[in-house]
C-alpha cells in the first residue's frame, strides 16, 4: 500500500492529516518502498514527525519536451527528476531511459537511494530520474539530442552541490559526457563534478564502470564468511548479464566460484558444471545477446532464478522474485544486485523457507559509493588509482555490512529491516538536529 494508507502505530500517529498524500507517486514499486519504510519505522518506533518528514519525496520535476528525430519528425517525450530528501547534503542518483519510466518508479528509487547513501555513510540524499522512451529505437544522434535536452530541462534543480546525476538503466559513460558538456555549456565553464560515471578523460574515475558488480562480490564475500559458506566452492546463478551481472560473474569466476547460469533479455543459459564466463562474454561482445550460445543448455530469463545453486543474484529488473516463483528457488542466499528485485510477498516466502536475502540497499551500493569517490576527486582535482578505489570500496561495504548485522542482532530482525533501520535512524537524527525551517 502507499505509505499514506498503510497501518501501524507510527503511521497512525504521523499521517492522520496526510489524506491523499503520496497518491501522485502511485506505482507498484513506490508502494513497495513505502511499505518497507513503514515497517522499518514501526520497528524503530520512529517519532511521528520523522514519519511525516521522510515518508515522501521532498521535490519532483516533470518535464515534457520535443526532440527532432533524424527523419525530421518531432517526438514528444516526458522526463522526471525526484529528490527524496534534502537533509543530508546534495542529492544523488542515476537517470534511466526506458519505456516504463514513471514518476512513481523514480520516487521509489529515490527513496531507496537515500537509505543506500545513509547506510554507506555518504553525504547525500537520494534522487532518481529518467526519460520515458525506447532507447533501442533511437539513433546515436537522437539519443544525444534527448540527453542534452533532458539535461537542459533539469537546470533548475541540479548542480555540483545540489543534485548530481549518474548512469542507470539505458544510460552510461557516453550519456554522462553529453550531460556534463550540456550543463557546462549553459553555465559557461567546465563542471566535471555535475555528474558521475563519466569517461576518465572527463574527470571520471577508474573502477566506476565495474563498481556495482564488484561491490556485489565484496558484499557476497562478507556474507559468506558470516554464514560459513565457502564462496570459492559455491554455485551461483545470475539473472542479468549487463554491466552489473557480467562484472559480478567475471569476478566470481576469477575467485573460483562456479557460475552455473546467467541470463539476459534474450534468454538464459545453464551448465551445472560451471559456465566458461570468459567465453560467454566473448560471445555477447560479438552477437550482442546470449541467444544461441552453443556451449550450454538454454532456458527462459526468469527460469535462471530457479536453477539449483547456493547463491542467486538477481541483477536485472525490479520485481523478479514474487509470490509466483519464490517457492521454486533452490538456493541458500539471494543477493539483490538489482533495485527492488524481490516483492514483499516473495520475501515472506523466502524467509519461511530459510533463504537469506541480502537487500539491494547494501548489495548494489558499490556504484553510488564509487560515484562518491569520483565526485570527491573532481572537487579536489586529484585522482586515485584503481587499487586505491577498490580497497576503499571494499572497506566501505564491509563496514556497512557490519552495521547491518549489528542492527539485526540488536533489533532481532532480518537484514533488510536492519539495513533500512540503520539508514533511517541516521537520516532522522540529521533531520532532528537541523529542525524545521522557518
Amino acid at each position: 500500500m502507499p505509505a499514506s494508507e498503510s497501518t501501524g502505530a507510527a503511521d497512525d500517529a504521523g499521517r492522520e492529516d496526510d489524506v491523499g498524500a503520496g497518491q501522485e507517486w502511485g506505482s507498484t514499486l513506490y508502494r513497495v518502498a513505502a511499505d518497507q519504510f513503514d515497517r522499518a519505522g514501526a520497528l524503530l518506533d520512529l517519532e511521528p514527525e520523522f514519519v511525516t518528514r521522510l515518508g515522501h519525496p521532498r521535490r519532483s520535476l516533470v518535464v515534457n519536451f520535443p526532440v527532432r528525430l533524424d527523419s525530421g519528425q518531432v517526438l514528444g517525450l516526458t522526463g522526471y527528476r525526484v529528490q527524496h530528501t534534502l537533509t543530508m547534503g546534495p542529492t544523488k542518483g542515476g537517470f534511466r531511459y526506458g519505456p516504463d519510466v514513471s514518476l512513481g518508479e523514480c520516487a521509489a528509487l529515490a527513496m531507496w537511494m537515500t537509505w543506500k547513501c545513509a547506510l554507506l555513510g555518504l553525504p547525500y540524499g537520494g534522487a532518481k530520474g529518467g526519460v520515458r522512451c525506447t532507447p533501442g529505437e533511437l539513433s546515436v544522434g537522437e539519443l544525444e539530442r534527448v540527453t542534452r535536452r533532458y539535461a537542459a530541462e533539469l537546470i533548475p534543480v541540479i548542480g555540483a552541490d545540489r543534485d548530481i546525476p549518474a548512469p542507470d538503466m539505458g544510460t552510461g559513460e557516453r550519456e554522462m559526457a553529453w550531460f556534463m558538456d550540456t550543463y557546462s555549456q549553459m553555465v559557461g565553464h567546465s563542471v566535471f563534478e555535475i555528474v558521475t560515471g563519466k569517461p576518465v578523460a572527463l574527470g571520471g574515475t577508474t573502477g566506476r564502470r565495474e563498481a556495482t558488480g564488484l561491490g556485489v562480490v565484496y558484499v557476497t564475500e562478507a556474507v559468506c564468511e558470516r554464514i560459513g559458506l565457502d564462496l570459492r566452492e559455491a554455485r551461483v546463478a545470475i539473472q542479468g548479464f549487463g554491466n552489473v551481472g557480467a562484472v559480478a560473474a567475471a569476478e566470481l569466476s576469477a575467485i573460483g566460484a562456479r557460475v552455473v547460469a546467467v541470463s539476459d533479455t534474450s534468454g538464459g543459459i545453464v551448465d551445472h558444471d560451471g559456465l566458461d564466463i570468459a567465453a560467454v562474454a566473448r560471445w555477447v561482445a560479438v552477437h550482442g545477446v546470449l541467444a544461441d550460445y552453443p556451449h550450454a543448455d538454454h532456458l527462459g530469463p526468469a527460469e535462471v532464478l530457479e536453477v539449483p545453486c547456493d547463491i542467486v543474484i538477481p541483477a536485472a529488473l525490479e520485481q523478479q522474485i514474487t509470490e509466483h516463483n519464490a517457492d521454486r528457488l533452490q538456493c541458500q542466499l539471494v543477493v539483490e544486485a538489482a533495485n527492488g528485485p524481490t516483492t514483499p510477498e516473495g520475501e515472506v516466502i523466502l524467509r519461511s523457507r530459510g533463504i537469506l536475502v541480502v537487500p539491494d540497499v547494501l548489495a548494489n551500493a558499490g556504484g553510488v559509493t564509487v560515484s562518491y569517490f569520483e565526485w570527491v576527486q573532481d572537487h579536489q582535482r586529484y585522482s586515485w588509482d584503481e587499487l586505491d578505489v577498490r580497497e576503499r570500496l571494499r572497506r566501505q561495504l564491509r563496514a556497512a555490512f557490519t552495521r547491518v548485522t549489528d542492527a539485526a542482532d540488536r533489533l532481532d530482525c532480518d537484514w533488510r529491516m536492519a539495513a533500512l533501520s540503520v539508514a533511517i535512524e541516521r537520516v532522522a537524527e540529521a533531520a532532528r538536529v537541523r529542525g524545521i525551517y522557518p
